[in-house]
């Protein structure tokens, strides 16, 4: 035993070194963090971790995830210590075009989703630990490094409360309880017992020890991985900066690289130079819980005329979904009985989650199941979208493939007032990289792009509406992710109105009064705001001399008219065509009211449409 506990603690200072040496080589990073977790890392790493790093997909691994993200030259000594990245390949880190970066991003093949924003990995983690406990009943355990500085953070404690009820015993969190954050002591500092009353409140066992000592992390870990019944909290006190006696616990070295000759006195105090290689345990060979049969299930079909809420065609189209491809999961916040995801939850239950009102931890469970190659769909009101904004934006830069639904959108939700009207989420949702943003008007069109959603890459995002709305294209009409629907249209259109969502309907209430005032008008359905028809517009601007109006349930800033301008906008400045635009958004500060007293005083009515087309045209 004394000569595994030393093989342990050579393994430990060489990760400290190693730490330190790279961060010195970037001349940035964060050492101290580093030491700090050092002894927790070497004992996981070379007793408990089940992972085989020559594959990384192997669906049995073990799940790492470095919740504080700024400890990432910890886990690149980690790797190196694997022998899955040389010594070479360490000291590349923070360079640009090296893989290691900063922060832990998927650009590795072991780091499967980015963190650095403080309070999301344990959330991430609980969606990873949901589908292994639930969908596919694998052994695999999911590893948390927290910090005791994102302890703050509201978004773990949702993950705190979420994963004791789901009873997630495949989930162990490492708080590295050091004591001191950026600008100094943390809010609880070295109270272990603080944080153990919290998490146990949340039904968590949790489990306190001295962070830098050996035999007690290698006790603490096998008491966690036999545990059943409740996730687990292990409280380690540790030294920030321990073992280089410049840093140790010293306050005011948080994210600096020592500069080289106090680098060369801490590596020769740590016992100079190591390259150790650590055989990693394999993991199991288990197999998964078998997925459900898919069926020929049809998408909904509406007769044209039908009246029905786009949230509602959501929910009918994504049941049929579940039907026909057994990886599809859903999600919602406690909303589902209105945003219709609970015809999925009665249809597939043993796949869907209730997240309750946690939007934050919603968004991050959907990320953990894509990471197990689920495909979720996560709903809610989309005002409270804006809630989990952080965590929709690290899902693109985890890479991640979620689908995401927003209902009650706009001021024509009607008497509940603006707290529940989203009048952003189309900025907010347009802003993320790589994201699609749908915004749909029927129920024929909302049940085909649902079904490419499942398809789409990245952060796809469906904007619904409260209101039930008539059918309008017929059940075999297709429309894809880039395209446009034009609604009437004639060789002789004055002006284009380019319309989304409930706002086509006020389009075409507009186009009846202007056709017998004897004004040709073209009605554009954009339902696939990004990325947008350039085309289609482009075509119809060139036909309206230029004259477009645009009508959106929104705030006029970001959303579908910036949208067009901007689609238009290389080809208007290169003097093809000068383009005369007026944009309709929501102008005022929306109360309560019937949605049709709503639309118009908000200016985005029929009347208020024909007024803008009139002025364009005279």
């Amino acid at each position: 035993m004394e000569h595994a506990l030393d093989r342990l603690h050579q393994l430990a200072q060489q990760l400290r070194i190693d730490s330190i040496r790279s961060t010195t080589a970037a001349g940035s990073g964060h050492p101290t963090t580093c030491l700090s977790a050092a002894d927790l890392m070497a004992v996981l790493l070379a007793r408990y971790l089940r992972y085989d790093f020559s594959q990384p997909d192997h669906p049995n691994n073990d799940q790492l995830i470095f919740s504080k993200g700024h400890a990432a030259p910890l886990l690149y000594a980690l790797y190196k210590a694997a022998g899955a990245i040389s010594d070479r390949e360490l000291m590349t880190l923070r360079e640009l075009g090296s893989p290691l970066e900063g922060h832990p991003r998927p650009v590795l093949p072991w780091v499967k989703v980015a963190t650095g924003s403080l309070g999301q990995g344990l959330p991430i983690g609980v969606g990873v630990a949901l589908a292994g406990k639930y969908l596919e009943r694998l052994p695999y355990k999911v590893w948390v490094l927290l910090g005791d500085s994102e302890m703050a953070e509201g978004s773990v404690w949702e993950a705190m409360e979420l994963s004791g009820h789901y009873q997630l015993d495949n989930l162990i969190g490492i708080l590295d309880m050091n004591r001191l954050g950026q600008r100094g002591p943390t809010m609880v500092g070295w109270n272990g017992e603080v944080y153990a009353a919290r998490a146990q409140a949340f039904g968590w066992h949790t489990i306190q020890i001295d962070g830098h000592n050996l035999e007690e992390i290698d006790r603490a870990y096998a008491e966690a991985v036999e545990h059943q019944g409740s996730p687990t909290l292990i409280i380690a006190r540790t030294l920030k900066g321990k073992g280089a006696s410049m840093l140790e616990d010293k306050d005011g070295w948080h994210g600096k690289a020592l500069p080289p000759e106090e680098a060369e006195k801490a590596v020769a105090e740590l016992g100079g130079e190591r390259h150790i290689t650590v055989e990693v345990r394999k993991p199991e060979s288990a197999q998964p819980a078998p997925r459900p049969a898919p069926s020929d299930s049809e998408l909904p079909r509406y007769e044209v005329g039908k009246q029905i809420a786009t949230r509602a065609a959501y929910g009918e189209a994504l049941r049929a979904l579940g039907d026909r491809r057994p990886e599809v999961v859903a999600l919602d916040a406690e909303v589902s009985n209105s945003t219709y995801a609970y015809l999925f939850a009665e249809a597939h239950p043993n796949r869907y989650f209730e997240i309750w009102i946690a939007e934050q931890q919603m968004v991050a469970a959907a990320v953990g199941l894509q990471v197990r190659t689920w495909v979720p769909f996560a709903s809610t009101f989309a005002a409270f979208m804006t809630r989990a904004y952080d965590f929709i934006r690290m899902a693109a830069i985890s890479q991640a493939n979620i689908r995401l639904c927003g209902s009650h959108a706009g001021v024509s939700i009607g008497e509940d007032g603006p707290s529940q009207m989203a009048l952003e989420d189309l900025a907010m949702m347009r802003a993320v990289y790589g994201s699609t943003v749908l915004y749909p008007c029927d129920g024929n069109q909302t049940a085909q792009l649902v079904e490419q959603m499942a398809e789409r890459s990245g952060i796809v995002y469906m904007r619904t509406t409260r209101e039930k709305t008539p059918v309008l294209y017929p059940a075999d009409m297709r429309f894809t992710i880039g395209g446009s629907a034009v609604l009437r249209s004639s060789d002789k259109d004055q002006v284009a109105v380019i319309a989304a969502g409930i706002t086509v309907h006020e389009a075409l209430k507009a186009y009846d009064e202007l056709e017998r005032d004897g004004i040709n008008v073209r009605i554009i359905d954009a339902y696939s705001v990004k990325p947008i028809d350039t085309e289609t517009l482009w075509q119809a601007a060139q036909q309206t001399g230029g004259r477009l109006v645009t009508v959106e349930d929104h705030w006029p800033e970001g959303g579908l008219g910036e949208a067009v301008l901007e689609a238009l906008a290389d080809r208007s400045r290169q003097g093809q065509l000068q383009l005369r635009v007026a944009k309709l958004g929501v102008g005022i500060m929306p109360g309560s009211g019937k949605p049709h007293e709503l639309l118009d005083a908000a200016g985005i009515s029929a009347r208020h449409i024909v007024d803008a087309v009139r002025s364009l045209v005279e």
